[in-house]
């Protein structure tokens, strides 16, 4: 690769404004759409669990925010019929309020950062801001603020951003690499989140998650113990499909570093269970390994989440095809995020692919109710910084900052789209409550 001078990266990102204007980022062309929104759902349902897929449409039925998490695909689409910068990072992809959270770190220390990379894939970095700002809007509307307030938490999040990217672009290459955000425990949200993770101990894990195996003295100390049945997020698999899980932890051994290995290796597994999680992913295969270590009080949990396409390789002819996606979304992990989960890999289980995990170790996620008063506000100062950071490590921050300049029209024209997506998902919303009320398969 050629090395580039900062003037010329600055420059190249100053000639993207020719490509499309900063102020033209207001658009959104909902009859552009190659097909209708419920025509993309129901197409990124196929290969999904049928049992779970009618769960999917009731939780996105529930509320406009809860359809926009599920609707990712519907959003790749509208994003892709619009005029782009071509500025390319790694995109979180599903980037919106509820997929940041805490979790703790592999020194053990409590951080706060972009948490859900199912979707990641590189491409134009103002993809994730869209995004971003569509979620602030419906958030806010969703946790009783006004319109106006919503749009204005929008603007707050891509001022924040764009002041963060600009101080990147003047900082050393290994200071912004390692850059930490430090006030993030005095900001409401924040904080209650990180309240949750610190509460959410393997232990709790533990209490949660499993139960006194039958046949045992559930008082006794140490008794055996397996998952717990609470359907349907929750369930015990056994026979050989617990077999087929279980010898997927082969091949993602193989990837892990060798002190992972050596650590992985004194723990052994217990049961499987399969789970539902998140909205996105519901209808996805979703397994849980219980390992004990140093006796039954020190538990790990593995989650092995399938991972299908990125919603936005279909638009991305510069794209290529994922060799393998739960190493796709591993790898756009690591290059966002500062620290990662250690036990963090991928695996195969018959022909489908699979990102592994930690499950539920310290972790803790923001909920609406959050975000209601002036916590809506600040944590949307927080979305802005933390996406700044992850496109700077991912990306080139002289680039962006020549792109963005110095003005306030980005962060309007933003806000703006935010609030006019927030619109469109509110209509989609309404359409898909009445297909599901008039008994319609969507």
């Amino acid at each position: 690769m050629q090395w580039t001078t900062p003037e010329q990266r600055r420059s190249l990102g100053q000639a993207r404004r020719k490509q499309v204007g900063r102020q033209q980022h207001d658009e959104l062309k909902p009859k552009a759409r190659s097909s209708p929104a419920l025509v993309l759902i129901a197409r990124s349902m196929h290969g999904r669990l049928p049992a779970l897929i009618k769960l999917k449409y009731e939780l996105m039925a529930q509320s406009p925010f809860g359809y926009f998490r599920g609707a990712v695909h519907v959003m790749a689409a509208d994003l892709a019929v619009l005029p782009s910068t071509g500025i390319v990072s790694q995109l979180c992809g599903d980037a919106h309020v509820r997929n940041l959270g805490a979790f703790a770190a592999p020194d053990g220390r409590l951080v706060f950062d972009i948490n859900d990379f199912d979707e990641t894939i590189r491409g134009p970095f103002e993809w994730d801001l869209k995004r971003m700002a569509a979620s602030l809007v419906l958030a806010g509307r969703g946790s009783g603020h006004k319109a106006s307030s919503a749009q204005q938490a929008a603007v707050q999040c891509i001022e924040r951003y764009c002041a963060q990217i600009r101080a990147f672009a003047r900082m050393p290459g290994l200071e912004v690499n390692r850059f930490q955000v430090h006030r993030l425990g005095g900001v409401e949200p924040v904080h209650a989140a990180l309240v949750k993770a610190e509460r959410a101990t393997p232990q709790h894990s533990l209490e949660l998650l499993t139960e006194p195996a039958k046949g045992s003295a559930s008082a006794k100390h140490g008794a055996p113990r397996r998952f717990k049945e609470i359907k349907p997020t929750l369930t015990r698999v056994t026979g050989a499909l617990a077999r087929a899980v279980l010898a997927s932890l082969g091949p993602y051994r193989e990837m892990l570093e060798p002190q992972r290995q050596h650590l992985l290796s004194f723990y052994r597994p217990v049961d499987v269970a399969f789970k539902v999680v998140g909205m996105g992913s519901v209808g996805l295969r979703d397994y849980c390994i219980y390992f004990e270590g140093n006796g039954p009080g020190d538990p790990l949990f593995l989650q092995i989440k399938e991972e299908p396409a990125s919603a936005y390789t279909p638009y991305l002819p510069d794209a290529h095809m994922a060799h393998h996606n739960g190493q796709r979304v591993a790898d756009g992990q690591r290059a966002m995020q500062m620290q990662s989960d250690p036990f963090l890999g991928w695996t195969h289980i018959g022909g489908r692919q699979y990102l592994v995990r930690q499950l539920n170790d310290h972790k803790g996620s923001i909920e609406l109710a959050d975000l209601e008063g002036t916590g809506l506000g600040a944590y949307a100062e927080v979305c802005g910084e933390l996406l700044a950071r992850g496109h700077a490590r991912s990306g080139d921050p002289l680039v962006i900052a020549g792109y963005l300049g110095s003005g306030g029209g980005f962060a309007e024209a933003l806000a703006k789209f935010g609030s006019l997506y927030a619109d469109q998902t509110e209509k989609d919303w309404e359409e898909l409550r009445r297909s599901l009320k008039a008994g319609k398969k969507p």
